[in-house]
């Protein structure tokens, strides 16, 4: 076997996914995943640096260190529940808690925290982190990185598809039929997948997010917001391109409602669930890779009922499953991406795909903390 973990936690901030994975096998094999739920207290103060405060730099040193050991725990406990110990782990791959994305500035970065010294030296596993970087250097965006993987697992041989990963934000991978090097892959962040339906039932309901889009179908969606949502500059913008919670936040969802006060919380939440549906379908549409093909969903967005059911109206004739259909965890597929990206890193192997970040040229990703296993 050879083993490797990976680990992600994305813009929801609601848990680590992490996963092991075993690459000795064509397609790799998930051999064990935990979704390890974040403390309500280290998810607190994340969500308070995602934008700009007083006394960031104390603040994220010291949560730094916090999620490290907080993502060493994940491991571990995934370790104790499918029986295996460090020496059986070739490496981690971590993305870390992404809490600054700016991509467009003059001096463009993002910023990852979780410790990878705590995570290799409490689990004595060599862990390769900060993904990003790396490709930002070569002049991409650091993002999406998932899209390497989709291609080297889920490009096939039949029909164009399209891999799309609903998690706080929502991002595609337009993968040609394998057969066509012309057709360049193609893969960006389409716009809020789940984060605004979270922030809004959170604070109207105290509930962490919207089960089976329930909420939502109890509502209407009120298309003169709807239109407004969707003016949004980003949404013309062509690829590459990738986004975070920098312009897609509760704060502006409140700007953008207050000619729309007098509506029922629940049309605001069927109107911000079609959004996601809309933005979805217009990056599909947007990288005019065919009519015919399939759509394949992961993510916790894949189990939102009723946003499933609006792709598949908006979409016809594409077909649309889930990744989980075709044997690769929906939950845990940014995790296994993670695993094979410290593969790829450890073997000295490009991880990026430049016609997706922008980036002058492919590139060897991360970097690697030494363990002692």
């Amino acid at each position: 076997m050879e083993l490797y973990i990976g680990l992600m936690s994305g813009t929801s901030v609601d848990a680590i996914d992490a996963a092991v994975v075993d690459f000795s096998s064509d397609p790799p094999q998930l051999i064990a995943s935990l979704t390890y739920p974040y403390p309500a207290e280290l998810r607190q103060q994340v969500l308070a640096l995602c934008q700009p405060e007083t006394n960031e730099i104390n603040r994220m040193g010291a949560l730094d260190v916090a999620l490290g050991k907080t993502f060493s725990e994940a491991v571990l406990t995934l370790l104790n529940q499918a029986n295996l110990t460090a020496k059986d782990i070739i490496a981690i791959g971590s993305h870390g808690q992404t809490i600054r994305h700016q991509p467009e500035t003059e001096h463009p970065f993002s910023l990852q925290i979780g410790d990878a010294n705590q995570i290799a030296y409490r689990t004595g596993i060599t862990t390769i982190s900060d993904f990003r970087r790396r490709d930002m250097a070569a002049g991409g965006q650091g993002a999406p990185l998932v899209p390497a993987f989709h291609q080297a697992i889920l490009s096939s041989s039949k029909n164009p598809r399209w891999i799309v990963n609903i998690g706080g934000m929502a991002n595609i991978t337009a993968l040609p039929i394998q057969t066509d090097s012309r057709t360049p892959i193609i893969g960006f962040d389409t716009g809020p997948g789940n984060v605004l339906m979270d922030a809004w039932i959170h604070q109207n309901l105290q509930k962490p997010f919207d089960k089976n889009g329930d909420w939502a179908n109890s509502g209407k969606m009120i298309a003169p917001l709807l239109n407004q949502l969707l003016a949004h500059e980003y949404f013309r913008r062509p690829p590459p391109k990738s986004t975070g919670r920098e312009l897609f936040h509760l704060g502006w969802l409140e700007q953008q409602l207050k000619a729309f006060t007098h509506y029922p919380a629940e049309d605001i939440q069927a109107t911000l669930l079609a959004f996601t549906a809309e933005t979805i379908t217009l990056g599909i549409r947007m990288s005019n890779l065919s009519s015919i093909g399939e759509v394949i969903l992961c993510g916790g967005g894949a189990r939102n009922t009723a946003l499933k059911m609006q792709l598949e109206n908006l979409l016809r004739p594409l077909s649309i499953s889930v990744s989980s259909d075709l044997g690769i965890s929906s939950d845990h597929m940014e995790a296994m991406a993670f695993a094979w990206l410290a593969k790829q890193t450890l073997t000295q192997k490009f991880g990026n795909l430049p016609s997706v970040t922008g980036a002058e040229k492919p590139v060897i990703l991360g970097a690697i903390y030494w363990g002692h296993a």
